[in-house]
């Protein structure tokens, strides 16, 4: 128990004022002499002892009364640490990601708990809240409450590490200060739970869906490809935490080009969680595309936007000091524009037409070539370097040089496995399932040692390097041709040097996902001051661009905002369709349990939070209880002094 005014607690000592009135009083008794002194000796003894125990009641009545009120006036109470502190913060995070979406008993569960902070919010003390995508410092629970309802749905979604780090940025600095974070979310799987601070109070609320079910289209593929029809396959997956098996039978599924239905089928789940549906479309011209399923659960995962453009083709030049038929195999597909020439019947002027030049082998690189390949790569022109035998040193360092790519040493025979590969590299992204361990290496019988700061994509099993990259530049280390490697029949040179063709010039693709890094090259021209906008119907906005000799490189990452299809524009010329879509990450049901989460107090629901945080924070006075216990000993001693005889 705790005082509000201890100091008046020394009253205490004045009740020892009515106890010394008591015990010393100097009152003597008077004796008078009757005649029959026996039977009224025998009265007087009881009538004194009677008198002397109504004394002490009247004493103990008075004492106790005085306490009582000496005990009112400090105003005794008892509370918590936590409402005894009178410097308090508290951050809200509301976790406002699209699994949000999922239903509860009331409707989607973030729509409810918005509704209850607008309900439960009250007081005087401001707070600072976040969400996925927006912040708020220090604002009056009116304001939290006029913005709260508001709170749309984001495609972003923090994890436990980063909600705690934006959390601490919005408290203050101040030292004894008590800091409180309520984290409001599903808790859905994203990494584990960090460590908590020891200055934080964390309390977490974890809303979670009635039913734990989802059909989401995850992707779409172009799987075959004629002269009059394209091959589409799409993959829809259905996601549940059930017992009992999958309760989803089979989904329909629409296929649109722009509002136009084209074809619906139903995709069938009784075997399997997976389905895939195949479409066939016309390729009589573009197509901009979208999917469509119902399912009542997640809604952002049921539509899927995609777009077919004329083809683009990329423009690949070999220039042979040998056999070339390797690379003609490789680029003799729809997507490329191949040509070849000899080194000495090379005509320079087409080289700035060019997307990807490769130097197949050749003994010297001139200068007169060596400035052309240059003022091509600073255009944004892609080069791979592959050095022949016996090559003329001065000649391949001086253009390495130039590309910042290092120097070669003396060539060395000795036979080298091609071991190490960087799976990580953009080379190899999506070629693999798994890092392979048990690969059938192949081999070079004679090498260059290079001196370099260029990324090594693969590697020899000594770790020195057999092909390196320099921003679009690709240098090998030895030859491969048959005599000295067998590399060309490496079921690895197909994804390598491909790949190398498909990133010189990033065609638009059939759809991208918004939050990741995408690169979208346009191949027009532009003037000094003009530039490429993407919009559709009701936005439009300018993505980060490069203006390229023969084409545009945009770059786009968290715009635009809202899942569609979308147009590239240079002025009100329609150049390319676009689309974006969603990333699918949140489209799984696994979740977190907050109860494993170390020194953080859980809650079932924002109602039993409250309840517990008005409850800390509530101080219990005793003072009027002390006013009425005072007041009853007070009638006790009147009691007293008028009934007892």
């Amino acid at each position: 128990m705790q005082f509000k005014n201890p100091e008046i607690l020394y009253a205490l000592f004045l009740l020892l004022i009515p106890i010394f009135i008591h015990l010393f009083q100097l009152r003597r008794f008077q004796k008078v002499d009757f005649t029959n002194v026996a039977f009224l000796k025998k009265v007087t003894i009881q009538t004194r002892k009677s008198s002397q125990l109504k004394k002490w009641l009247t004493l103990l009545m008075r004492l106790l009364a005085l306490a009582c009120i000496i005990f009112a006036f400090a105003q005794p109470f008892t509370a918590s640490k936590t409402a005894l502190n009178t410097k308090k913060e508290t951050v809200v995070y509301i976790d406002n990601s699209f699994s949000m979406q999922a239903k509860g008993a009331t409707g989607p569960i973030l729509e409810r708990a918005l509704k209850d902070l607008f309900d439960k919010t009250g007081g005087t003390e401001k707070l600072s809240w976040f969400t996925n995508n927006s912040e708020r410092k220090n604002t009056s629970p009116q304001v939290f409450k006029n913005e709260v309802l508001s709170i749309k749905y984001s495609q972003s979604q923090l994890s436990p590490s980063q909600v705690l780090l934006k959390a601490n940025q919005l408290f203050s600095n101040e030292k004894d200060v008590l800091k409180r974070l309520v984290y409001i979310s599903d808790f859905q799987l994203k990494e584990a739970f960090p460590s908590i601070p020891e200055n934080l109070i964390v309390d977490a609320v974890q809303l979670k869906p009635v039913k734990a079910s989802n059909i989401a289209i995850d992707s779409i593929f172009v799987a075959s490809k004629n002269a009059s029809t394209t091959q589409l396959k799409v993959k829809v997956s259905t996601l549940q935490q059930t017992q009992g098996g999958n309760e989803i039978s089979e989904t329909p599924i629409s296929l649109f080009n722009k509002e136009k239905l084209i074809a619906k089928t139903a995709i069938d789940f009784s075997g399997n969680a997976n389905g895939t549906v195949t479409f066939d479309i016309d390729n009589s011209g573009e197509f901009i595309g979208k999917l469509e399923l119902n399912d009542p659960n997640l809604p952002f995962d049921n539509t899927l936007f995609f777009s077919i453009n004329k083809p683009g083709k990329i423009k690949i030049l070999a220039i042979n000091e040998t056999n070339g038929n390797f690379l003609q195999r490789l680029f003799e597909k729809e997507e490329f524009q191949f040509t070849q020439q000899t080194f000495k019947t090379l005509n320079y002027n087409e080289i700035p037409d060019q997307n990807f030049i490769v130097l197949n082998e050749l003994k010297e690189i001139p200068a007169s070539l060596a400035t052309a390949l240059k003022s091509f790569s600073d255009d944004g022109g892609s080069v791979l370097l592959i050095p022949a035998s016996e090559i003329e040193l001065n000649s391949y360092n001086n253009f390495l040089l130039s590309m910042t790519l290092g120097t070669f040493s003396e060539e060395k025979i000795q036979e080298k496995k091609i071991t190490n590969i960087v799976f990580s590299h953009p080379l190899f992204k999506d070629v693999f399932e798994k890092e392979v361990a048990n690969f059938q290496y192949p081999k070079v019988n004679s090498f260059y040692n290079i001196s370099t700061n260029a990324t090594p994509t693969i590697g020899f099993e000594d770790n020195q390097p057999f092909l390196l990259q320099k921003s679009k530049t690709y240098l090998f280390t030895a030859a491969i041709n048959k005599e000295n490697s067998n590399f060309q029949n490496s079921p690895l040179v197909v994804p390598t040097i491909y790949n190398m063709a498909l990133q010189s010039l990033p065609l638009p693709h059939l759809y991208y996902s918004i939050g990741e890094q995408n690169s979208i090259a346009v191949p027009v021209k532009l003037g000094p001051d003009e530039i490429l906008t993407i919009k559709d119907s009701t936005s439009q906005f300018i993505p980060l661009q490069q203006t390229k000799a023969n084409f545009v490189l945009m770059n786009t990452t968290d715009e635009p905002t809202k899942a569609g299809n979308y147009q590239i524009v240079k002025e009100n010329e329609i150049l390319e369709n676009i689309s974006y879509n969603y990333s699918r990450s949140e489209s799984e049901l696994q979740y977190l349990n907050p109860e494993d989460w170390e020194g953080v107090d859980v809650y079932s629901s924002l109602e039993d939070l409250f309840d517990s945080i008005s409850e800390a924070n509530s101080i219990n006075s005793f003072w009027k209880w002390f006013a009425i216990f005072a007041l009853l000993f007070l009638l006790f001693e009147m009691l007293i002094l008028k009934f007892y005889k």
